[in-house]
């Protein structure tokens, strides 16, 4: 009787194809080396981008400079808001509620851009779409303090908002339709609500203001919006609402109406003439701004935390490229790949195994740089005196991730594509054609080509470092000459999976196909 004894190697699971990938990677000194570069470039290009910059109304250093920026308010959570307004206020302690009746609501908009001279005199009748005329509630008059209002508005219908960013819809009415409004506090919560009659009420929305002190600031009041036109240049409003059966209950209703300009030096562009009057039992209330997350970056520029970062990423980019080529063209080169691929006969095996080691490393390489250039830029741009719109520690945590990310999957392509060309020089150039020229291209262009770019390409993969705010209660043109992209971050980031992907899936079919 004859035994065959099969020498095929065994089959191998993918942690041991990992291990020896990454002891691979690890011991070739100079890859070790090119990635402390790597981390050392973005910082350096960063913080020359940044000491180079002088933006905004002035090109000195230091506080003299910084006091002369307008005013730019900050929200509860850290964010940038417009909190300008006419308001008409009294004291409430306890629990009590508001009423009032919006009877009017009518506007002008400006004939000159925001950028020259207000003056009542060059307008037009014009109510902007999110005008907004109502009542409001809120622990200080502070700026960037927390509310709740309830309010009518020029095209939006009923609406109950709190904290810059929570907006719950009402009745789809008109600008000119009368319409009852009423805010109820009970503790912390704040209900708004709605009726057409006085009588009969609809809740709209209800918020949780935390910490919300026994007395607090409620009445009355108006505020307008820039509006757009289609070349994007933006043109300041002014709104007038007259409200009628005011009404304020509650265990203590002591305390006379008192009429503020809330925001009246802050940044936001406004026409003059915002005040207050009493006609018989109305109140008539005048006046410009907006209470919602801050978008005009055309007074503010569109410095942000990761601005700074973009040139040092680029560069560290293209070393990764470099790494990531090489990490499986040395071995084509060398003829060491035949001895991997009998080692791991299942060849995807060993493309994934190295995906995954080079994906690693360059996300922990690209966060590295990121957690590091990041901050170090938006300290520069405001020692400079350059306004840098602020960011929540959640939106510089996904920033700074982001930067990672888009760095891994970049790597993750870059292999692919090495795997498929199999020469150095070639995987190098054709990976910079296709993952880094987008981005230098589209960035010197302007209007629809450079959108399309931005959105078609791996160049997409940059949205990730986007930090300025968008609104569906601001009408406003967020393009990319206004430091928009075109796609959210977790879109365009999809967009450059999509390469990384397609890239894959090709280098494994020309590995299954060719001879090592």
């Amino acid at each position: 009787m004859t035994t065959t004894t099969s020498h095929r190697p065994a089959t191998r699971g993918l942690r041991p194809v990992l291990r020896a990938e990454w002891t691979k990677f690890r011991t070739v000194r100079g890859r070790l080396i090119t990635l402390g570069v790597t981390v050392v470039l973005c910082v350096t290009f960063t913080f020359l981008v940044a000491n180079g910059t002088h933006a905004g109304i002035c090109t000195g250093t230091g506080s003299t400079c910084r006091s002369g920026h307008p005013y730019v308010p900050t929200g509860p959570d850290g964010e940038a808001v417009a909190d300008g307004y006419q308001f008409v206020e009294r004291p409430l302690t306890g629990n009590g509620t508001i009423t009032a009746q919006v009877g009017s609501l009518t506007g002008l908009t400006s004939t000159i851009p925001v950028d020259a001279a207000p003056s009542l005199a060059h307008t037009r009748p014009g109510l902007a779409g999110w005008a907004k005329a109502g009542i409001l509630l809120r622990p200080s008059t502070e700026q960037g303090s927390p509310y709740a209002a309830v309010m009518a508005t020029g095209a939006h219908g009923v609406r109950f908002q709190d904290d810059y960013t929570h907006d719950h819809a009402g009745r789809p009415v008109s600008g000119s339709s009368p319409r009852w409004l009423r805010l109820a506090r009970a503790g912390e919560t704040v209900t708004g609500y709605e009726s057409t009659d006085g009588t009969t009420w609809t809740r709209i929305g209800t918020a949780h203001l935390a910490g919300l002190p026994s007395t607090v600031h409620v009445g009355l009041f108006v505020t307008s919006p820039a509006s757009f036109d289609r070349s994007g240049t933006g043109f300041p409003t002014q709104a007038t609402a007259t409200f009628d059966h005011v009404t304020v209950d509650g265990p203590d209703t002591r305390g006379a109406w008192r009429a503020q300009t809330i925001g009246a030096q802050d940044f936001y562009p406004k026409l003059p003439g915002a005040g207050y009057h009493r006609a018989g039992g109305s109140f008539v209330l005048r006046g410009s701004g907006d209470i919602a997350p801050a978008v005009v970056q055309g007074l503010l520029g569109t410095n942000t935390p990761s601005s700074t970062i973009l040139f040092g990423l680029i560069v560290g980019l293209i070393a990764i490229i470099v790494i990531a080529s090489m990490f499986i063209t040395v071995e084509y080169r060398r003829g060491l790949i035949r001895t991997t691929f009998t080692a791991t006969p299942r060849r995807h095996r060993v493309l994934a195994a190295k995906a995954v080691v080079i994906g690693a490393v360059a996300f922990g390489i690209g966060t590295l740089a990121a957690a590091v250039a990041v901050p170090l830029g938006e300290h520069l741009l405001k020692a400079n005196g350059a306004y840098v719109f602020p960011a929540g520690a959640l939106t510089m945590t996904r920033i700074v991730a982001g930067a990672g990310a888009l760095v891994a999957v970049t790597a993750v392509a870059v292999l692919a594509v090495a795997t498929i060309v199999r020469k150095s020089a070639g995987a190098i150039a054709a990976s910079i054609v296709v993952f880094v020229l987008p981005y230098i291209v589209g960035s010197s262009m302007s209007g629809g080509a450079e959108e399309w770019l931005f959105r078609l390409t791996p160049a997409a993969g940059f949205s990730v470092l986007g930090a300025l705010p968008r609104s569906a209660q601001v009408t406003y043109p967020y393009t990319m000459a206004n430091g928009y992209y075109p796609l959210s971050w977790w879109a365009g980031l999809a967009v450059l999976c999509a390469y990384a992907a397609l890239a894959l899936g090709g280098a494994t079919v020309v590995l299954r196909r060719r001879d090592a």
